[in-house]
């Protein structure tokens, strides 16, 4: 059965955005920029919500900036055919290969993993996360955590009272301080 990850930046004090919206202190240097390119290979699909989807929205036409370097280029012909689908009720239309969510997170989530594939499915945005992880969806957190403390804005991981017993998988650490967590659930 195909894994749901739930992978992104995050400030050592927990937050993907800080209090002003910002994320530039999530900028990846050459090495960390590596490991999402060798990431993104593992993914079949990937969930996102509507202010990631469009956040993201710039890697479908990337490949035609003639600024990018390899790796940015890399990651672009990773990215661009990369399934994906968007949750929104404000969007009526999404570009490229991705789909608007017809049912919940749930039946998505169902859905792809009775498909065939190897792949992980991937879910990116806190929002979206928050509501499989209430649900019991997601198999893996990955935390790419950067040293620095926001203060505030939308969490990593949501405010639940709910337990959730993790087992540590994997870590690395790179030489700009970013320090990369993999957890599994214990089911």
């Amino acid at each position: 059965m195909r894994s749901v990850t739930y992978s992104m930046n995050v400030s050592l004090d927990g937050y993907i955005v800080g209090p002003d919206g910002n994320f530039d202190w999530t900028a990846p240097d050459e090495e960390v920029f590596r490991f999402w390119i060798d990431e993104i290979r593992e993914v079949g699909v990937h969930l996102m919500g509507r202010r990631l989807y469009e956040t993201m929205l710039y890697w479908e036409t990337a490949d035609q900036d003639p600024s990018l370097d390899e790796a940015e280029l890399e990651w672009a012909a990773l990215w661009k055919p990369l399934p994906k689908v968007v949750f929104s009720a404000t969007l009526s239309a999404v570009e490229g290969v991705a789909r608007l969510a017809t049912g919940g997170v749930a039946e998505e989530i169902e859905r792809l993993r009775a498909e065939p594939g190897e792949r992980d499915i991937a879910i990116g945005g806190a929002t979206l996360a928050a509501e499989a992880a209430e649900l019991g969806l997601i198999d893996e957190y990955r935390a790419m955590v950067y040293p620095v403390l926001v203060g505030g804005g939308i969490p990593f991981f949501p405010h639940r009272e709910r337990r959730v017993d993790l087992e540590l998988v994997e870590t690395r650490t790179y030489s700009s301080g970013v320090v990369y967590l993999r957890h599994r659930v214990k089911r």
